[in-house]
């Protein structure tokens, strides 16, 4: 045998690799597709089947190329220190200059030879003859302007790119009192030392493009329904095939990198559940519901699959919220919620809005579920569903009115189908519920509905049979049912459980004190205790009977059962002690007690403090609320002594709201009365009154009349 943890997780394995499987089958496409791939020739004009609009991947791309591509090299700042650095080049030079000028040992040959030497210069010969010849007043003024020209230029921003145009600047900045010989030496002593003092920086340059490419706004494409999309002979572009992919019309296969972004996917979504199922042990260890959450869930995933696909109203009809709802209302909501999400995330994996479709999904799942609190309340479900219908609603306008695109029409229709949506997951979840509410040993609220109209056969029989029993049981229901509502129970459930509880008793009904017409030989008198209490014990097994004959729901068979507990029939048992002079050893208690078990639920509960309650009540008739009180509580106690309550989840402060709610609806049935005349008083009253009037008042009142 398989254990249940082990069954659990052979469910979920199989779950995901059906739901992997789902998401790498082929999109469902148009019938029209088309093997077309980039470069290739369009051989016909390809048509938009439809209106659609959406951000394009492919003219943003390009649209953020060109911005960066039309951004500038940048450059950094002028760097002081580069024309520090020429400053100091060109004074050593100039120094150098001066020196052979004044050696007095080398002829004007060997001054012009050494003046070619120098690295940092490349003068001409005529030039370095010049230097040579120049007065030493000529030569000082040509220094100083020199070094004035080049300070002055390199204090501006000079670039690679502009370094020849810096240069050919010189010449206008030499002062004009000079000769042209003079100007002519300064310009190329000045020029060698002119350097770039901005240089290009790529991280700035990629920086500015990064900037330009993000400031560009996604760019949208439109297509009205009937809108050539690629005219025949055009050579397919990505524009083309994104445009194609869009509308479904391109045949795609699957690669590997697309298998494995689907295994991704299944494996944390289904991790999540994995986590969030081994913290639920109840949830575990029903084998029943985990297989209906699986069946549900594969079966909302293959329909979103197969219908919501390159459909533009459809996805948005798609009543994914029907399956939270229904799992919240059968199972479990908590399991609802987390399910909800892989569902979401799944169904719109892969979608060209999947991201819209998936929160569209996700809080029409959370909000019915969160909404549908009262399963046993019609009018819930079409509260949820409206719920359902306006989260969507929010959703899309959230996301549709920031398009520059929106289409009146368009977003008017996807409003409609989002309401569409809430109805059908309400509707759903209603039919699915009373389906699948067999399979779980589960009963809805149109399955108590119908069982407890009064012309129900199992009803009627027991009215005609038995109508003690019914007026009991009806007395025991309006108990029980107030009692349901202060401590939030489910008062529906245990209205019609209380209905059928006592329905053993048609069998036998006038051994049972409610059924005895006044005067009527009690036939318990002519029975030993055992005896007696057998007949009693019964109806319960009886009643367990005749509610499966009538096919009624196993939750209303619990309250057949439980509603006595294990308890003693107090009346036979006394009797039969006693006979024996109070002896308890010679008296077997077992033959006196029911069978059980005690009661597993609120409602039961409620039921059988209900039962004790009506019974003492109707035998004591308490005539004050504090003997009502003191009733009601002397019932209860004595059944949480027993340990009859032991197995519910009734805190003690539900106790203290029974007692009180049975003690007000007690006191509106035995609340004090006036004693009424009887109708012959009345008459003889009448008589003396009209013998004691005299002729001319009694003519007096007959003229009044």
């Amino acid at each position: 045998m398989v254990s249940r943890g082990v069954f659990g997780l052979i469910v979920l394995l199989l779950v995901a690799g059906l739901s992997a499987a789902l998401l790498l089958l082929p999109l469902p496409t148009a019938v029209n597709t088309i093997p077309l791939s980039l470069g290739d020739v369009a051989s016909e004009d390809i048509l938009a089947p439809r209106a659609l609009t959406y951000q394009s991947e492919v003219l943003t791309e390009a649209l953020r190329l060109e911005a960066a591509n039309d951004v500038p090299a940048q450059y950094t700042s002028p760097d002081t220190n580069i024309a520090r650095q020429q400053m100091t080049d060109l004074r050593n030079v100039l120094n150098f200059i001066s020196s052979v000028r004044a050696d007095t040992f080398a002829s004007e040959t060997q001054k012009i030879t050494d003046l070619a030497q120098i690295q940092a210069v490349h003068l001409q010969p005529e030039s370095a003859e010049k230097i040579v010849q120049l007065s030493d007043t000529d030569w000082q003024t040509v220094r100083l302007e020199t070094i004035n020209v080049v300070e002055q230029t390199m204090r501006g921003t000079i670039r690679e790119d502009r370094l020849e145009e810096a240069r050919r600047s010189i010449p206008s900045l030499v002062s004009f009192t000079l000769l042209e010989e003079q100007t002519n030496l300064v310009v190329e002593l000045a020029t060698a030392f002119i350097t770039p003092n901005s240089l290009y920086s790529e991280e700035l340059t990629d920086q500015q493009r990064e900037i330009a490419s993000e400031d560009v706004a996604p760019a949208v494409q439109a297509y009205v329904a009937g809108e050539t999309i690629v005219p025949r002979g055009h050579v397919i572009t990505a524009s083309d095939l994104e445009a194609l992919e869009q509308f479904g019309l391109l045949e795609t296969e699957t690669t590997w990198e697309d298998t494995v972004s689907v295994l991704a996917m299944v494996a944390i979504n289904f991790v999540f559940v994995f986590l969030y199922f081994a913290q639920r042990p109840d949830l575990r260890s029903n084998p029943t519901s985990l297989l209906v959450m699986a069946i549900l869930f594969l079966l909302f995933l293959a329909g979103g699959r197969l219908i919501i696909p390159n459909r533009t109203v459809v996805p948005y009809m798609f009543p994914v919220a029907g399956f939270g709802m229904v799992v919240a209302a059968l199972i479990s909501s908590r399991a609802a919620i987390i399910l909800s999400l892989p569902l979401s995330i799944l169904t719109a994996y892969g979608m060209s809005n999947s991201y819209e479709l998936t929160l569209f999904y996700l809080f029409g799942c959370a909000i019915g579920i969160l909404m549908l609190r009262n399963v046993h309340r019609m009018l819930s479900f079409f509260w949820t569903g409206l719920g359902v219908a306006l989260a969507g609603a929010t959703v899309l306008l959230a996301f549709r009115l920031t398009n520059p695109l929106l289409d009146a029409v368009g977003f008017l229709q996807l409003l409609a189908a989002s309401a569409f949506n809430g109805l059908a997951a309400a509707t759903i979840t209603l039919l699915l519920q009373f389906l699948l509410a067999q399979l779980l040993g589960l009963t809805t609220t149109l399955q108590l509905m119908e069982i407890s109209r009064p012309d129900h056969p199992l009803l009627q029989n027991i009215l005609r049979n038995a109508p003690g029993t019914y007026q009991h049981s009806l007395q025991i229901a309006n108990l029980a049912e107030q009692a349901a509502e202060r401590i939030g129970a489910d008062p529906l459930l245990t209205r019609v459980g209380s209905l059928y509880h006592d329905a053993g008793k048609v069998r036998y009904p006038l051994f049972f004190i409610e059924n005895q017409a006044p005067g009527f030989r009690n036939p318990h008198d002519d029975l030993t205790p055992e005896e007696s209490a057998a007949i009693i014990i019964q109806h319960v097994p009886d009643g367990v009977e005749i509610v499966k004959s009538h096919r009624l729901p196993k939750r209303i068979q619990d309250f057949v059962l439980e509603h006595h507990g294990t308890m003693i029939t107090s009346y036979q048992y006394h009797n039969a002690l006693k006979a024996v002079d109070g002896d308890t050893d010679q008296v077997d208690k077992s033959l006196f007690t029911y069978p059980g078990p005690k009661p597993q639920s609120r409602e039961t509960a409620l039921v059988m403090l209900a039962d004790g309650v009506e019974a003492r009540a109707r035998a004591e008739r308490p005539e004050t609320a504090e003997a009502v009180q003191n009733l009601v509580k002397e019932i209860v106690d004595h059944r949480l002594k027993t340990g009859q309550l032991s197995d519910t989840k009734l805190t003690l402060k539900d106790i203290d709201e029974i007692i009180d709610s049975f003690a007000t609806t007690l006191r509106g049935v035995y609340h004090p009365r006036i004693e009424y005349p009887k109708p012959d008083t009345i008459s003889r009253l009448s008589r003396n009154q009209e013998q004691t009037v005299p002729r001319e008042a009694k003519s007096e009142v007959d003229l009044s009349k």
